[in-house]
């Protein structure tokens, strides 16, 4: 037996109420950079007073869709009366639709793929209202809905907590690398120096004093990374990711082409540095790519005495705020950004004289970022439970009474 459908437009209305600009000058403006994809309330907000454009009015329970590109998935429940971009449709709930279960619905993967298969224009493609009224989904009633708007909400703001803290995590490792490099742990007088006040004991150290640099490879033209472990990894600026290297994603050098390449690779005590995009990236790579080949747009720095430096000390001053702003100003303005690697080789950055207090150093950071990395990823491993709570709920595909999750 067909199990029964509604339509989008028998869930909610599209509200067309047009405000002029100046009309409503203290209201709530929420334009598309205010949504993130999949999330259910703004990010964000910012004033009707500073447009110049006609808006639309909204109130508390409206759902926000992002009509512009469809695929980004972008839509919210309102929790404030307010004005928004024309690219944003207002759907309002019928009687018998739960607002919250309304929000879900149009992030719910089926919804994103019809609105998708009705966009028009190449540059700027949108859908419309015309289509996605005809949206068909099953009709759930309006306990139901309220039981699967309770358990998504609830997931989606553990999504937001752990955003949150990751996010406080970073500012908290900002604020204390600021302190670890220009105070230190012993409680020094400080002197002044050419990056800034630092602890009586330390030096500035320029990187070529105390490591050597070398740059990647760039895979010989016409010869494709490959997906299957060939046993010789090549590692991106693209794989790197909170000072390591993003394991999951790396590919490799096909095995007939790893001659070409095969001097430079970097080691587990190196330290990389993005020269190219994204310049000033830092970390290491993990000991199970130990002897990973290195691409071209990033370079290896090597200790060369462990008893003046350690590297992973080093890996952390070079993400020190003294020294990233030593590598913005290193790095050549042209079409294409890059860093020398002469410009890395002079980069100062503060040393204590004892390689003990540096461990200690290190060990502070390493603690906050072990923080940050299970925050990051909880969201991760969230944000996987939403999408395929999102899709089975809303599908009926199951029901919130045969769940057990706390």
């Amino acid at each position: 037996m067909a199990r029964k459908t509604v339509r989008l437009a028998d869930l909610c209305s599209l509200i067309a109420e047009p405000v002029k600009p100046g009309s409503r000058h203290d209201a709530v403006y929420l334009g598309l950079e205010h949504l993130a994809p999949g999330r259910l309330t703004p990010i964000g907000s910012g004033k009707a007073s500073e447009m110049r454009s006609n808006t639309s009015a909204f109130q508390p329970g409206d759902v926000l869709y992002g009509k512009l590109r469809p695929y980004l998935d972008k839509a919210v429940l309102a929790d404030c009366p307010g004005v928004c971009t024309t690219e944003l449709l207002v759907l309002r709930a019928k009687e018998g639709v739960d607002q919250r279960f309304l929000a879900t619905v149009v992030h719910s993967p089926n919804f994103v793929e019809y609105a998708v298969a009705g966009t028009t224009g190449v540059q700027h493609p949108r859908t419309s209202w015309a289509h996605i009224r005809e949206f068909e989904t099953p009709a759930i009633p309006l306990k139901n809905q309220q039981q699967v708007a309770d358990l998504l909400w609830l997931v989606h703001e553990a999504i937001t907590l752990s955003e949150k803290l990751a996010k406080e995590g970073h500012a908290l490792k900002q604020a204390t690398m600021r302190t670890l490099f220009t105070r230190g742990l012993r409680g020094e007088p400080r002197k002044e120096t050419e990056i800034g006040r630092i602890p009586e004991s330390w030096e500035p150290t320029t990187v070529a004093s105390i490591a050597t640099v070398k740059g990647g490879k760039r895979m010989p033209k016409g010869i494709p990374l490959t997906s299957k472990n060939t046993g010789q990894p090549y590692v991106r600026v693209t794989d790197f990711s909170n000072h390591g290297v993003n394991v999951n994603q790396v590919l490799f050098v096909p095995t007939d082409c790893q001659s070409a390449i095969s001097r430079y690779v970097i080691s587990s005590s190196d330290v990389y540095i993005s020269i190219a995009g994204t310049i000033g990236l830092v970390g290491q790579v993990p000991k199970a790519l130990n002897g990973a080949n290195l691409t071209e747009n990033a370079a290896k720095i090597s200790v060369a005495e462990q008893r003046k430096i350690t590297d992973t000390f080093l890996m952390y001053a070079l993400a020190s705020k003294e020294c990233q702003a030593q590598i913005a100003q290193s790095t050549a303005t042209n079409a294409q950004p890059k860093l020398a690697l002469a410009r890395i080789e002079q980069i100062r950055l503060p040393r204590p004289s004892s390689v003990d207090e540096q461990r200690e150093i290190v060990a502070i950071l390493k603690t906050i970022d072990h923080k940050i990395e299970l925050h990051q990823h909880k969201r991760a491993v969230l944000e996987e439970l939403f999408k395929a709570l999102l899709h089975k709920l809303i599908m009926g595909e199951i029901w919130v009474r045969e769940l057990t999750l706390e």
